[in-house]
């Protein structure tokens, strides 16, 4: 860790445990308030790759997941009113779809760094973001995954119901799979402006 990275580290440690909490929260009928608040690590690494590289956004990436697995552990010894606030298949969700997606982020935008300004942090979110929302939600909810640990129950995310409410009929889960997705597309078009902001500032000041 060095002093220049730190302010990163932090910024992510803080996103992490902020979309933890969120997460607990509903948003509408599909969405958490963590949906919000998890697209702006993908920001976070981006300006640590375009202004100190890939090692150290990698750096910052790998402190991410280990705040991540902290939060997961100790959800799993919460109870709510259905069980643990984070089941089994969450944890592992969670924290496969953070750190591949995250890692792939990080190698896209490092093949794409001499390009336009807005090409690598644009095509390496999108990616990385699709990517992390396929993992966690079919990780966590889908029927083909419950292998991964019999004894959580999700048969309440494979309700066949419309998309969205209004779409071709699909499994609850993919509802809020779309949502979610939907919501880190958007971010990841207007997180173009702080990104060039404070890449900006931190190129010239560095």
């Amino acid at each position: 860790m060095t002093r220049n990275t730190l302010p990163g580290i932090i910024a992510m440690a803080a996103i992490v445990v902020a979309s933890n909490i969120l997460v607990q929260f509903l948003y509408g009928q599909w969405l958490t308030y963590g949906a919000f608040t998890y697209p702006l690590a993908f920001l976070v690494t981006d300006v640590m790759n375009r202004v100190y590289g890939t090692a150290a956004a990698r750096r910052v990436v790998l402190v991410g997941f280990g705040v991540g697995l902290v939060c997961s552990l100790i959800g799993t010894q919460i109870m709510g009113e259905f069980g643990p606030l984070v089941t089994v298949r969450i944890a592992i969700g969670s924290g496969l779809a953070f750190l591949v997606a995250q890692l792939l982020d990080v190698s896209i935008f490092a093949a794409l760094r001499g390009g336009t300004w807005w090409r690598a942090p644009l095509v390496s979110t999108l990616i990385g973001g699709t990517l992390d929302t396929a993992l966690f939600f079919s990780v966590a909810f889908s029927g083909a995954f419950s292998f991964i640990h019999p004894a959580t129950d999700v048969s309440w995310a494979s309700e066949m119901l419309p998309l969205l409410g209004t779409g071709p009929i699909a499994p609850l889960w993919v509802s809020l799979a779309v949502a979610d997705w939907s919501v880190k597309i958007a971010i990841a078009l207007l997180a173009l402006i702080p990104f060039r902001v404070l890449t900006a500032r931190m190129l010239r000041a560095s």
